[in-house]
């Protein structure tokens, strides 16, 4: 087992991977002011972007779900890694050998198992890309070339072929170090009489990659007549691939997607190419399953649910492909974008046109015309005879519930009204009003729990898309629960994020403050983090190193995610200067007095008479001083702290 890694080897590899390179491989973003970032969290479902990273802090956090961290933990969490093998990962990107505390540098078999699995498909994938140019592999080349690829095209998309023969890529990964166990766990080779044997023998390889790039299966093209297995043949689910998970294409398309807003979903591997060579650079296709829930978190994240952003489906016109448009509508609703369908004529894919018309025709295939839901509704309503009352009766039962359950309302009221005409009821209001009506009986049962309620925590928002659980949980939290209109709590954070993300303004007077000068527990938590780490003071010269040792320094992951919170969240102010951090400074401490203060007024009304009169003398002493010093704080600002 591998020791532990070099500190300076973690903070290296910390430093030399931009947060903002890696998130932007997994989602859009955009620009979100004072440096930030921002796009739609890959951590929760949400309409609009309340993630946001920090470059210049290497930080992220999501406003919405409290996830932070930096960009250790942001690949933690989105590849379901461990510690040690995403600094590894990340330090293979930045070209970084690390070091280990226990037997020097880390040999190959001592690697996290998601990476080993990784480097034993990317050595596959060069194996079967070398075999594509061999004898064997003529009947290959010919099937590409039968539908309009070349050696480049092939080359571009990293086409290969596996051999005929048992175990020629098994003795291959052998020889490259891997192990049986691994050959077995990476889908690569399967469990033979006498030992593992190739998975994919005599047939065309297409890699699949996950959307940082890496590649994670592979998808396999019969290709002779006694290949007695299915047309197509893809990696069984592993460790790091799941085909409900992964878009073919998605690695080349995901740039152009975000750029344009724009996705083309289409049925196979073929198709993603023809459409890329085409120049539509947006095409990605499933992995041997149908369009669902976890592919659409794919594509919200990078088209960011703007309202431009479009996704046509192209399927084939038959019944199965108007099967398979019906079960993508199923889940339109999940999109913020406008979803379309596109079916070619003589119900050809976009590979077979592109060979029988040209490139441009594939082009004009793509360029929305039927949106999805009309599509859909035409379908339910074709069934039926609309001749009679009783045949648009029946198909007004069936296809309301469909258009009740759009969202938005004005595009609800559009549909229904479009249904209408569909269905030649001249009563246009009728069907409207039986569609708000179904829709509002569904929001009744869907939304409200036990007693009317709507079972969602209730959460105090606060400015700049941030809001916090009610009620705090933990140690380090106990005490009451934020209130962010209050003045004080307002403050406090304002205080705190400019001794985060611009320690300069408020250093050296900032470190002089305790944490009872904070109301708000979490806020003294964070107080304390920033202490602990050795003061604002250690954030002038190394911000990242100084914000690294305060989120360390946090006692759980609630004050953890509320530390990368303040770290990134936006200022209230206009202008960040030394009168803004002044003003956050002089507040801070002039409530803390008022409220010291009022304390020690409050304690001489309760005892009385009961006072003693040295102790009187002392108190009255302590108020007079208290007052003083507060109004020299109003009158002279941060020169009386």
């Amino acid at each position: 087992m591998a020791g532990r890694i070099n500190d300076d080897d973690v903070k290296a590899v910390r430093d030399a991977v931009p947060i903002d390179a890696v998130v932007s491989e997994y989602l859009q973003l955009r620009n979100a002011g004072g440096g930030n970032l921002k796009g739609l969290c890959p951590f929760h479902d949400e309409k609009s972007p309340s993630f946001q990273i920090s470059p210049g802090k290497g930080l992220f956090h999501c406003f919405g779900c409290q996830e932070g961290g930096d960009t250790i933990a942001f690949v933690m969490k989105i590849d379901h890694l461990s510690f040690s093998e995403t600094v590894e990962r990340l330090a293979a990107k930045a070209g970084i050998t690390l070091r280990y505390e226990e037997g020097g540098y880390n040999p190959s078999h001592q690697r996290g198992e998601r990476i080993r699995l990784v480097e034993a498909h990317k050595a596959a994938a060069q194996f079967y890309v070398e075999q594509l140019d061999g004898v064997e592999a003529e009947i290959g080349r010919k099937f590409l070339a039968e539908r309009g690829f070349d050696q480049a095209a092939a080359a571009h998309f990293g086409i290969g072929y596996s051999p005929a023969g048992w175990d020629h890529l098994t003795r291959y990964l052998r020889g490259k170090g891997f192990t049986d166990k691994e050959l077995i766990t990476s889908g690569l080779s399967q469990d033979g009489r006498r030992g593992p044997i190739d998975r994919f023998r005599g047939r065309l390889m297409w890699p699949i990659s996950d959307t940082s790039g890496e590649i994670v299966g592979f998808g396999a093209r019969k290709l002779r007549d006694d290949d007695n297995g299915p047309k197509y043949l893809n990696t069984p689910d592993t460790a790091i691939y799941k085909k409900s998970q992964v878009l073919y294409g998605i690695d080349l398309a995901k740039k152009d997607i975000a750029k344009a807003s724009r996705a083309v979903v289409v049925e196979g591997y073929t198709d993603v190419m023809a459409c890329h060579l085409a120049g539509i650079t947006t095409a990605i296709a499933t992995c041997g399953t149908a369009f669902g829930n976890d592919h659409i978190k794919i594509l919200r994240r990078l088209l960011m649910d703007n309202g431009s952003a479009r996704v046509i489906f192209t399927f084939d016109g038959d019944s199965a492909g108007q099967k398979a448009a019906l079960r993508a509508f199923e889940d339109d609703q999940k999109f913020a974008a406008e979803t379309y369908i596109a079916i070619a004529p003589d119900n050809m894919d976009p590979c077979d046109l592109r060979l029988a018309k040209g490139d441009e025709a594939v082009r004009d295939l793509v360029e929305p015309r039927t949106p999805l839901f009309e599509f859909a509704l035409r379908q339910i309503v074709g069934r039926y005879d609309l001749e009679t009352p009783a045949g648009r009766g029946a198909a007004l039962d069936e296809a309301a519930p469909v258009v009740a359950r759009i969202k938005n309302p004005s595009s609800q009221h559009e549909v229904a009204v479009q249904l209408a005409g569909m269905l030649g009821i001249l009563d246009t209001q009728f069907v409207v009003k039986r569609v708000a009506q179904l829709a509002r009986w569904a929001r009744d049962r869907g939304e409200r729990g036990p007693g009317g309620q709507t079972g969602r925590p209730a959460r105090t928002p606060a400015r700049g898309g941030s809001s916090h659980p009610a009620v705090q949980s933990g140690p380090a939290l106990s005490g009451p629960a934020l209130n962010l209109r209050s003045p004080a709590h307002r403050t406090e954070r304002e205080l705190l994020k400019l001794a985060l993300q611009r320690p300069a303004l408020v250093s050296p007077a900032f470190d002089a403050y305790g944490t009872d000068e904070f109301t708000a527990q979490p806020y003294a938590a964070v107080r304390r983090c920033i202490e602990e780490a050795g003061g604002a003071e250690q954030g002038v010269p190394e911000p990242r190193d100084y914000l690294a040792k305060v989120l360390d320094a946090a006692p759980d992951d609630t004050v953890r995610n509320l530390v990368t919170e303040l770290a990134v969240e936006v200022f209230h102010g206009k202008t960040i200067d030394e009168t803004y951090a002044g003003m956050q400074l002089v507040q801070v401490r002039l409530r803390a007095v008022d409220r010291r203060i009022h304390d020690v007024q409050g304690s001489l009304a309760r005892l009385g008479s009961k006072v003693a009169p040295d102790q009187m003398a002392a108190a009255q002493n302590e108020v007079w001083v208290l007052q003083q010093y507060a109004q020299s704080l109003r009158n002279n600002g941060t020169a009386a702290l």
